[in-house]
């Protein structure tokens, strides 16, 4: 929850608009100011304060007490032309609260944290578990000295510019170790605990047999990712409290799937119990990776039969593979989400027009893998086998990466052993359609007219079924100096369904600054205009010209008071 402090008036304008936008996120607090701070420092994970710099510092200093658990707090001034972070930079989110204040207030984010300023990522900021000397290791990062990465387990990690050896280092690892001087140790999620339990198995039981375990492994209960059982047992409470005390879920599977799983100790009592001849190995090996620590009971003082099980393993790594969509070129329209997958990423694929277009968002020290015009499977084959050495990696695309791009040969490469996250983007569909008025108003379809990958037969076929359905049709990749018939053959067949004078749109290059769009008819629209880095948008029977703009209905009756396209000027004309 975010808690929100004003004392005047504007201020309490700039945050009220913050509580409409935010409704399940915030939470106002009146009254005294100094109350209200204390009142939300208490019960918010963070603030947005509407003072001055000064009043906040003084109001929070005495409620200071350990970076790892203070909320993080952003001041915005009276003005609200910027966002301050304050407290909790990093462990708090303060930073990215500033971020997304500023976005939505329309306020300058002032990040002042170090390694945001030089676009190095905190060390506090990887997503994992950090233990050592985090300030030493981030000023000898900061100040160019060699900092080298000791990885005893891979894990995707962020471009962090690691050197092959130094006198600080950063130790990637799940052992039970402390950290030595000038070292940080990261702790990977990689250990999965499986667990069994008898009926009324007790929370403490569980809780010392599974640490206790851990513990005699030289493992760390802080890679710990989460404890696996058997469906039955989904409501154990002994486990759920005990998965609740080490904060890692529960998860399970069925026994069907269990004992599917070879496992070097199996048992007949939870085959008779449950269903699944192994409880504890199966589960914590149902998802590969290496057996640490065999089926272990636990021990009871009054002698009586051990009501829990559980064994370890250490899981492979899971590289993570995002496809991009950097959408038609403009920088407005690069969501944030697509942003924060470009500075995740520490392997960056791609086609070398579309790298050069983010190359300034990357993190320093960011791979880049790039290629020219053809290679869309050698690019989707690399991005693929990067992220499964335990790579993070973005592969990107124009538009929606899913639409005509990179997504679709990367997902047939990939199988289930590296996780995928698709980022949507704007296509050049939707950009082209946004200059031209609203052309996409009713059932619209995209069609691509080049025929290297699809025969023209079957794009031909596509191209009729769409004209006799009378669908608005965008066409892609219409023309290029070695395709030259497709595209009047296209609208030949859409001209023995529609008028001459329906409404076509043809937008070069849509949002970037060289682009060009003109409203134009069927009859009268001349190829010569036409390229690679085009789109054509036909209408419907319904679409008109109004006001120089095309616009298809969401129904096929106009209103009556609609204009008429007779009254509307020229059908051509530059947009």
């Amino acid at each position: 929850m975010i808690g929100l402090i004003s004392a005047t008036a504007a201020g309490a304008a700039a945050r009220d608009r913050l509580a409409a936008a935010w409704p399940d996120r915030t939470r106002v607090y009146d009254g005294p100011v100094g109350d209200a701070v204390r009142r939300a420092f208490a019960e918010c994970e963070q603030l947005v304060c509407f003072l001055a710099t000064g009043a906040v510092v003084r109001l929070v200093a005495p409620l200071l007490s350990d970076k790892t658990s203070d909320p993080g707090v952003v001041c915005v001034d009276e003005a609200g032309r910027f966002a301050v972070p304050v407290v909790g930079g990093h462990a708090g989110g303060a930073n990215e609260l500033a971020l997304a204040v500023g976005e939505l207030l329309g306020a300058q984010p002032v990040v002042t944290t170090a390694t945001d300023a030089v676009g190095i990522p905190g060390l506090d900021t990887l997503g994992l578990p950090v233990e050592g000397d985090v300030a030493g290791v981030t000023r000898a990062l900061l100040d160019g000295e060699p900092v080298a990465l000791a990885a005893e387990v891979a894990w995707p990690l962020p471009p962090v510019p690691f050197a092959e050896r130094g006198s600080y280092t950063v130790r990637l690892t799940d052992r039970a170790v402390a950290p030595a001087s000038g070292e940080v140790l990261l702790r990977p999620p990689s250990l999965v605990v499986g667990v069994g339990a008898s009926r009324g198995a007790p929370v403490d039981e569980v809780l010392d047999l599974v640490e206790g375990v851990l513990r005699e492994a030289g493992l760390s209960v802080r890679s710990l990712a989460e404890l696996a059982t058997v469906d039955a047992k989904a409501d154990e409470p002994g486990i759920v409290e005990a998965a609740r005390r080490l904060g890692v879920p529960v998860v399970t599977y069925s026994a069907e799937e269990l004992a599917g799983v070879e496992v070097p100790n199996p048992s007949d009592a939870p085959l008779a119990a449950v269903g699944t001849p192994s409880v504890a190995e199966a589960a914590a090996l149902i998802g590969g990776g290496e057996l640490l620590v065999p089926k272990r009971k636990s021990e009871r003082a009054d002698g009586r039969p051990a009501m829990a099980t559980c064994a370890v393993v250490r899981r492979p790594a899971r590289g993570r593979l995002a496809v991009v969509g950097l959408g038609p070129g403009a920088r407005d329209l690069l969501t944030p989400r697509a942003k924060a997958e470009l500075r995740r990423a520490s392997v960056l694929v791609g086609l070398d027009q579309y790298v050069d277009q983010i190359r300034d968002l990357l993190r320093p020290g960011t791979r880049i893998l790039e290629s020219g015009l053809g290679a869309e499977e050698e690019r989707a084959r690399t991005a693929v086998e990067e992220a499964r050495r335990g790579q993070s990696v973005a592969l990107i695309g124009s538009g929606d990466a899913g639409v005509y791009a990179m997504a679709s040969p990367a997902l047939a490469e990939a199988s289930d052993d590296i996780d995928v996250v698709g980022v949507p983007g704007v296509t050049a569909a939707l950009a082209a359609g946004a200059i031209l008025g609203a052309p996409l108003g009713h059932d619209h379809v995209s069609i691509s007219l080049s025929d290297l990958h699809t025969p023209w037969e079957v794009i031909e076929r596509r191209v009729r079924a769409a004209a006799e359905a009378d669908i608005v049709v965008t066409f892609y990749n219409p023309r290029s100096r070695g395709r030259d018939w497709q595209l009047p053959k296209a609208l030949s067949i859409l001209a023995e369904h529609r008028e001459p004078t329906t409404p076509v749109g043809v937008v070069r290059n849509a949002s970037r600054p060289d682009g060009t769009a003109r409203l134009t008819t069927l009859t009268e629209l001349d190829p010569a205009w036409v390229d690679m880095m085009t789109v054509v948008t036909v209408g419907n029977t319904a679409t008109r010209n109004i006001a120089g703009r095309m616009v298809t209905p969401r129904g096929y009756r106009w209103q009556e008071n609609s204009p008429e396209s007779s009254r509307e000027g020229s059908q051509e004309g530059a947009l």
